[in-house]
């Protein structure tokens, strides 16, 4: 009876982690004869065309060297909300063309960076870094109790704080 208390709390919490919006987005059935699934990129869905970096560090370094601002994104793949998010984040027009101004970074897992869970390590959450590796903790979505997490509703909002990130940053250099 043990190890299944403690399972139901482990489910509880993923359960948790994952819950922001009230109503999880319904997947919409595609029909199975769609394109076949390409092998999985860096990525991960958020912007095939994209240019990602793959570790932390890496996406530090090069936002420390091009001057351009760094977008994380974490998330997790079996998340309701996660897939909605980069589901309405991959065919947004706008924020794709944008994100090409930033060293670009998603995580399915978490860094042993304190400063990237400022308020928690809950999913989805989008920070975002200036090139002299400050965390922008004034660029936040609009939840009080979970300041970098961003609802599909609130894309308009997440494509403006990427043009705050760019456009503070040309102010301050």
């Amino acid at each position: 009876a043990m190890e299944k208390s403690y399972l139901s709390l482990f489910l509880l919490l993923i359960a948790i982690s994952c819950a922001l919006a009230k109503d999880a987005a319904k997947k919409d059935s595609k029909d199975s004869t769609a394109k076949p699934k390409l092998p999985q990129t860096l990525s991960r869905g958020w912007g095939d065309q994209l240019i990602w970096t793959q570790t932390y560090e890496e996406a530090l370094f090069r936002a420390k060297h091009s001057q351009k601002p760094l977008m994380i994104i974490h998330h997790l793949e079996d998340c309701p909300h996660s897939q909605a998010l980069k589901k309405v984040f991959a065919e947004h027009k706008d924020i794709q063309k944008l994100a090409e101004k930033f060293i670009l970074l998603n995580l399915v897992y978490e860094t042993t960076d304190k400063n990237l869970a400022p308020d928690g390590q809950y999913v989805p959450r989008v920070l975002f870094i200036d090139p002299s590796l400050t965390v922008r903790a004034d660029i936040t979505g609009r939840y009080s109790n979970r300041l970098y997490a961003y609802e599909p509703s609130d894309i308009s909002l997440l494509y403006s704080n990427m043009q705050k990130a760019l456009k503070l940053l040309k102010t301050e250099l």
